[in-house]
């Protein structure tokens, strides 16, 4: 699908919008940490979420992922604000981490930094490769790993350009 470039909004629009269309916009739903928490614990425990819950941790989406997203939902939604959001956070991790355990979740990860990214630079590099040569070939197993490493030193090289850190 081709995305139009010109299909955005346009620079000050937010600016002549009705105020108040936005949930943020209003007083949140939940000031008390201890009010939203136990709406986040009966939310969780609806049978639809629940098996939701523990389908994610059991593909391995860290608990962390899952509370995050949880929390801004959340906040999107009007529920609380982003200060109460991050007083739930571990309260959240908690509660999800206790689904994880009372489910029998094997191997269950805990944060966004446990995950190797080994396979995400193997299919990018593949994705890449096949890009640059324009077709679906079959990659040969050592071009394939050398052409990993090469994408690997890629992306941890120093960023560079206008907002990247000065070097000396």
């Amino acid at each position: 699908m081709i995305e139009n470039i010109f299909d955005a909004p346009i620079p000050g629009q937010s600016l002549t919008d009705t105020p108040g269309n936005a949930s943020w916009e209003h007083p949140p739903q939940f000031t008390d940490v201890e009010e939203a928490s136990e709406y986040i614990w009966e939310r969780l425990h609806n049978e639809k979420m629940l098996d939701q819950i523990i389908s994610f941790l059991k593909n391995d989406i860290p608990v962390e992922a899952i509370t995050r997203m949880i929390l801004f939902s959340g906040f999107v939604e009007g529920k609380w604000s982003p200060d109460v959001a991050i007083l739930l956070s571990q309260i959240v991790f908690k509660q999800i981490l206790a689904i994880g355990v009372k489910a029998n979740v094997s191997k269950m990860k805990m944060f966004l930094k446990d995950q190797s990214n080994t396979k995400f630079h193997s299919e990018f590099a593949k994705f890449k490769r096949i890009k640059n040569e324009g077709s679906a070939m079959v990659l040969d197993e050592d071009k394939a790993k050398q052409f990993v490493e090469e994408v690997k030193q890629e992306l941890e090289e120093e960023p560079s350009g206008l907002m990247a850190k000065e070097t000396e």
